[in-house]
């Protein structure tokens, strides 16, 4: 398709695979980022940071600016989050994935993160996206609440267009009538992304679900399909995290997770 000028196979027909800090992701690379869903001291970052690195994860992932749907919700520590995140790299060589919601933040985040994430809430907040993609830095572009997969790779076009080649685009559920799971996961939108676009593609089953006991099978789901990674929230006390506790895994749980996720990459690729 025309539209997908950057991100299309027309374009560029192989898979694209990314070299980010030492860690490899897409053709038939697996990455999988982890950490919590907002970092909250500095003793917490670091140990599960450590932890998720022993067992199996590529990058380190956590909240500093959390947009939360209520004003009265913990929305992060800001750029004091950013130096932990600094602080647990420095201790673990993990590379930091964390979100950006303001452009306001754009130098802070340019010294900072290894792959600058771009939350569902702002997948078309194209004036960020474009800001973002000129400081040509890995970028992960989750997919919005209610958007098409149309939708997300014109997204992915806005980044690619103002200057940033890595994109890695993740499906993270979408909103549908159902009330059992958070989101419902679109599991079919990663063979469709990489039939249209050379881009990698990774799952998030942790806000797709909204529910711990979730994130292990929809995991497996989402390599069996394909899938170039994960992105899972991991907390070593989930009953007393300051956000989305009920969707993080504890590092056990986790650990199970990766095995049991390279034994169906094994089985079937």
């Amino acid at each position: 398709m025309d539209n997908y000028r950057l991100s299309g196979r027309d374009a560029h027909p192989e898979d694209s695979i990314f070299n980010i800090a030492g860690r490899t992701i897409g053709g038939g690379n697996f990455a999988v980022i982890a950490g919590p869903c907002s970092v909250e001291t500095e003793e917490q970052i670091v140990s599960i940071a450590r932890e998720v690195k022993a067992l199996g994860a590529s990058f380190l992932r956590g909240g500093a600016f959390k947009p939360r749907t209520s004003p009265y919700s913990f929305s992060g520590l800001g750029t004091d989050g950013l130096e932990l995140l600094k602080i647990a790299r420095a201790e673990t060589g993990l590379p930091i994935v964390t979100e950006i919601i303001s452009e306001a933040h754009i130098e802070t985040f340019s010294q900072s993160a290894d792959i600058i994430q771009i939350g569902a809430r702002n997948m078309q907040n194209f004036s960020l996206l474009k800001e973002v993609g000129r400081l040509n830095k890995p970028v992960l572009l989750k997919r919005g609440l209610s958007s098409t997969i149309d939708e997300l790779l014109m997204a992915a076009e806005h980044i690619m267009s103002a200057g940033a080649e890595q994109v890695i685009l993740c499906e993270r559920g979408i909103r549908t009538f159902e009330t059992k799971t958070r989101n419902t996961l679109d599991l079919s939108a990663v063979p469709v992304l990489k039939k249209l676009s050379h881009l990698p593609v990774i799952v998030d089953p942790s806000h797709a679900t909204g529910d711990r006991s979730l994130v292990e099978p929809m995991s497996l789901a989402a390599a069996a399909c394909g899938a170039d990674g994960l992105i899972i929230e991991v907390h070593n006390h989930p009953d007393c995290a300051m956000c989305d506790g009920e969707q993080s895994v504890t590092p056990s749980m986790f650990g199970r997770i990766v095995e049991r996720v390279n034994a169906v990459r094994a089985a079937l690729y």
